[in-house]
């Protein structure tokens, strides 16, 4: 199958250089509805035939404009949420921004045990990640969006695809509506087809001014 991990429009959190993570999360800046709605055109090739999203509020509304034109009803999986924060929740500084990201890059490269301060180490983010995505395969999509988050995808693909690895998901930036396209299945495995570094409706919707951790290269 074709997965489609599309990470959500930007929020004011993004803007800001938080990490914020929290359910149900904030909505989408005036940019992040535009590049949500940016995506049925970007799209318009694909044979979408399923949509997912993650718990959080930012990604429901990202969908929107695909719903519309696909007439698809999106389905809110359990396990694709953002990487919780924990006690480095709405930090801003760089050194809080650090320690999130190379927790996120250290379970990328194996090191599963390491904890995310006051929240979960990386067994955890893997065993509901891999539960949401083999629930999209088992369901015998073709081809499949998951509207999900920065850290969550970079951290996912970047480990679970046989032809990557923590390297290149940490100097590869996955800025808001940036697309990382996977081919295969659970029980095979995954190979990347593309990995896009600019949102979905180009350059012109990209916002220089903001410090947005989890989707910066390292």
């Amino acid at each position: 199958m074709k997965l489609l991990l599309i990470r959500h429009g930007q929020t004011p959190g993004n803007v800001a250089g938080q990490l914020d993570t929290a359910f149900p999360g904030p909505g989408l800046t005036a940019l992040g509805e535009r590049q949500a709605a940016a995506l049925p055109e970007a799209l318009a090739d694909e044979a979408i035939d399923a949509l997912y999203t993650s718990t959080l509020l930012r990604t429901q509304r990202t969908v929107l404009p695909l719903v519309k034109a696909t007439g698809l009803q999106p389905t809110t999986l359990d396990g694709v949420h953002e990487i919780e924060a924990g006690s480095l929740e709405k930090k801003t500084d760089h050194e809080s921004h650090m320690r999130y990201m190379s927790t996120v890059f250290a379970w990328t490269d194996g090191d599963l045990d390491v904890r995310m301060p006051g929240a979960f180490a990386g067994h955890d983010f893997f065993a509901r990640f891999d539960a949401s995505v083999e629930e999209v395969a088992a369901a015998g999509h073709q081809t499949a969006v998951i509207v999900s988050h920065g850290a969550a995808i970079r951290c996912w693909a970047g480990r679970r695809a046989s032809d990557i690895d923590a390297v290149f998901a940490r100097t590869h930036q996955l800025p808001n509506t940036g697309i990382v396209a996977l081919e295969g299945d659970p029980a095979s495995g995954w190979r990347v087809l593309h990995w896009d570094q600019i949102p979905v409706g180009g350059m012109a919707l990209t916002d220089q001014t903001s410090e947005d951790p989890t989707g910066e290269a390292l």
